[in-house]
C-alpha cells in the first residue's frame, strides 16, 4: 500500500471512542457480569427455578423489578434448564399513574405479560387515616391479588424484586421494633400455601441496581402512594444502613452472611436449642462457649463462587 492508500484507509476507519466512553463501557460490562453472577448464584443456592417452571415476574415499574426481569431474561437464554417467564404488573389506579409505560416497554421485549387492574388505591386511602403509614394494608391487598393472578396464569413461582439491602433492613426492623430475629428469605411458601415466592436479587446490593438502572435507562415509574412517607420505619432503618455502609464498607454483606450462619446454641430461643437440659460432658468441644473471652470478629466465608450457566448448574466463576 502506498501513502495515499494508507491515508484513505485511516480516513475511512471509524474514530476511536473517547477514553471516558471506553471506561464507562468497561465498567458497565463488569457490572453486568457481577449482577448475572449474583443472581445466578442465588438461583442455584436456593434452587429457585426448576425445569418447566413458569416464573411470574412482578413488575412495579421501579428499578428493582426492572433489573430482576432484565437479568432473568438474559440468564434464561443460556440457562441449563428450560423455563418460561410472564411479566405481571398490578395497576393500583393511583392518580397520575402512566399506565401506558409498562405495556409499551414489555411489548418491545416480545414476552408474555399481563396488566391486572385493581383500584386498591381508593381502598387504602379510605381505610388508612391521613398521616398514618399505608404500606401494611397496601401490601396485603397487593399480595392477595398477585396470588390469585399467579393461579390464573398457571405460574409455579412468583419472583419479587427485593434485594440484599431489603433483606438486611427487614431483619433490623424485626429486631428493633418486633423483638424477633426474622428476615426476608430468598425463597418461601406463600401464606396461602399455594405459591412459591422467590427473590432472585437476594445477593445484589441496591447501589448496584441503581447503577444498572441508569445504564439500561429503564422507564422508572415512581410510587406516589407511599414513596414520600419519610417517617416509615423502613425508610429510617435504610438511611441508617446506608450511613453504616459509608463508614464501614462491607457491613451489609457481613449482615447478610450472618443470616445464613446461625448458631442456635449461642442465641436464646428455647425452641431451637435445649438449654434446659444442657450438661457438662467433660469432653472438649471446639464449638463450645468460651465464657470469659471476647469472640474474634472473623467474617464467615463468602458464598461459593459458582455461576448458573449452560452445561452445568454449578460451574465455577470465570
Amino acid at each position: 500500500m502506498n501513502d495515499l492508500t494508507d491515508l484513505a484507509a485511516v480516513a475511512a476507519a471509524p474514530p476511536a471512542p473517547p477514553k471516558d466512553t471506553r471506561k464507562a463501557d468497561f465498567e458497565a460490562n463488569k457490572l453486568s457480569k457481577r449482577l448475572h453472577h449474583q443472581v445466578g448464584l442465588a438461583i442455584t443456592d436456593f434452587n429457585m427455578i426448576e425445569a418447566g417452571d413458569k416464573v411470574m415476574v412482578c413488575l412495579s415499574g421501579g428499578k428493582d423489578s426492572y433489573t430482576m426481569l432484565d437479568i432473568l431474561l438474559s440468564l434464561r437464554k443460556r440457562a441449563p434448564i428450560a423455563f418460561d417467564i410472564v411479566a405481571v404488573n398490578l395497576d393500583q389506579k393511583q392518580p397520575g399513574f402512566p399506565e401506558h409505560i409498562l405495556p409499551e416497554y414489555l411489548a418491545k421485549l416480545d414476552i408474555p405479560f399481563h396488566i391486572e387492574n385493581q383500584d386498591t388505591y381508593s381502598i387504602v386511602k379510605k381505610l388508612v387515616p391521613e398521616g398514618q403509614t399505608m404500606c401494611s394494608l397496601c401490601s396485603r391487598l397487593r399480595r392477595g391479588i398477585l396470588y390469585r393472578v399467579a393461579g390464573e396464569l398457571g405460574a409455579t413461582k412468583i419472583a419479587l424484586g427485593h434485594h440484599r439491602d431489603d433483606m438486611v433492613v427487614t431483619m433490623l426492623i424485626n429486631m428493633f421494633f418486633g423483638g424477633r430475629l426474622k428476615g426476608m428469605p430468598p425463597k418461601l411458601v406463600s401464606d396461602d400455601g399455594r405459591n412459591v415466592v422467590i427473590r432472585p436479587l437476594a445477593y445484589v446490593a441496591e447501589t448496584e441496581i441503581e447503577r444498572w438502572a441508569r445504564h439500561r435507562q429503564f422507564p422508572i415509574i415512581p410510587c406516589t402512594l407511599c414513596g414520600s412517607q419519610d417517617n416509615l420505619q423502613r425508610v429510617q432503618v435504610k438511611k441508617m444502613l446506608r450511613e453504616w455502609e459509608r463508614q464501614y464498607p462491607g457491613r451489609s454483606d457481613n449482615m447478610l452472611r450472618a443470616m445464613s450462619h446461625v448458631v442456635p446454641s449461642h442465641l436464646m430461643d428455647r425452641k431451637l436449642f435445649p438449654f434446659t437440659t444442657v450438661q457438662a460432658t467433660g469432653v472438649a468441644d471446639a464449638d463450645g462457649d468460651i465464657a470469659f473471652d471476647e469472640e474474634p470478629c472473623v467474617a464467615p466465608a463468602a458464598p461459593s463462587t459458582v455461576r448458573w450457566q449452560p452445561g452445568s448448574t454449578r460451574d465455577t466463576e470465570e
